[in-house]
């Protein structure tokens, strides 16, 4: 059975932005390295003919003086100043090609990340015991081995790529300046592209180690995922108590509306829907009060004690019961339905105040349209 505090769940969002906010994301070093070192020997293949020929130009006016320039110290600026412009323009493309390299390799694995947490001087990192973990500890040991396998792979290609060019470089002093500087330049560049090559598989067990490292580190408790969920969520238990508050008061503001309805309409004994009619406004019907079972009988109680009227009519009840949220205006399909019950309660009104004949009795078929009937 697995241990409560060990960490065997996948981290959560939460956990992965937090994370990304401190500045724990996944880096290959070895990646960044080979991407900056590949960069680099393509560029030389590319460009070298361009530097080799810029070279030669600045060796050949630097060194290749008249007599007047050679005693005037104005004219050694003037020299400086146009090898310096001669050599720039290839260096310069050489190091852009270089620096956009470096920057896509340290954001290849994990993407961009900016955030001053990271650079905050923790006292963890000055604890020599943790130290010497980190040293001794698994890390320590997979980076041990990946510095060995670099030496190892490196020093093995470095020395076959020697043994690879070795007859042409030392036939370079045989041919003619400046086409041995050239080809100087590109046995050098090939050897160099070699030897990065040789990297390629240190970055290929190093990006999906990080990867993996990163994800282990971030895995979390069960505690630790149930805890989070509470702490985004709300607690069951509170988030049960608020809406059984919501609901109470709820509840008491419709009891609180039911005097002021003109009629009650009921099923007549498992819905019952309070409605308020303004003759004078412009707002069709409202309904101010609705409830099922032991909520309509409450209102039905509060309505006999207020003199308000009951009338049964279930299928208007029940719906707008279902058709109609409380405070909101009846639909304007049951408007025909619900005059004809507000015209029976007037009607009824006025035959107690003495002041018309006995309403004839209230229609059991009222206008209920077929999609609203339940």
């Amino acid at each position: 059975m697995a241990d409560a505090h060990e960490k065997t769940e996948d981290p959560t969002s939460k956990r992965q932005s937090q994370a990304r906010e401190k500045g724990q994301i996944a880096r290959s070093k070895e990646l960044a390295t080979t991407l900056v070192l590949m960069s680099a020997a393509g560029a030389l293949l590319l460009m070298g003919k361009l530097i080799a020929e810029a070279m030669y130009h600045v060796m050949s006016r630097s060194f290749t003086l008249s007599r007047d320039e050679t005693y005037d110290f104005h004219h050694m600026f003037q020299i400086l100043g146009s090898v310096i412009g001669e050599i720039t323009a290839p260096v310069m493309l050489y190091m852009v090609i270089v620096f956009a390299a470096g920057f896509y390799g340290n954001i290849a694995l994990g993407g961009y990340n900016f955030t001053m947490k990271s650079a905050a001087p923790k006292a963890s990192k000055l604890n020599p015991l943790k130290g010497l973990k980190r040293m001794f500890g698994i890390n320590g040991v997979v980076e041990f081995l990946k510095a060995l396998a670099k030496f190892i792979v490196v020093a093995v290609t470095t020395y076959f790529s020697l043994q690879l060019f070795k007859d042409e470089a030392l036939h370079l002093d045989l041919e003619l300046y400046p086409r041995n500087m050239t080809h100087a330049l590109d046995l050098l560049a090939w050897a160099f592209l070699i030897i990065c090559c040789s990297m390629i598989p240190i970055a290929a067990f190093d990006v999906p180690y990080q990867k993996y490292k990163h994800e282990k580190e971030l895995k979390m408790t069960k505690q630790e995922v149930k805890d989070e969920r509470k702490n985004s969520e709300g607690n069951p238990e509170v988030k049960s108590r608020i809406r059984r508050l919501q609901f109470q008061a709820a509840a008491k503001r419709m009891m609180q509306a039911v005097p002021t309805a003109d009629v009650v309409v009921t099923n007549p004994t498992h819905y019952s829907v309070a409605i308020k009619y303004d003759d004078n406004g412009d707002r069709a019907p409202i309904l101010v009060a609705k409830g099922q079972d032991e909520m309509a009988m409450h209102i039905r109680t509060i309505a006999t004690a207020h003199d308000v009227p009951l009338v049964a009519s279930p299928m208007l009840a029940r719906a707008i019961f279902y058709s109609t949220e409380v405070d909101h205006e009846i639909p304007a399909k049951l408007f025909m339905a619900v005059a004809q019950v507000l015209a029976y309660v007037y009607q009824l009104k006025a035959y107690k105040k003495g002041k018309g004949h006995r309403p004839s009795p209230l229609s059991t078929n009222l206008p209920i349209p077929p999609e609203l009937r339940r």
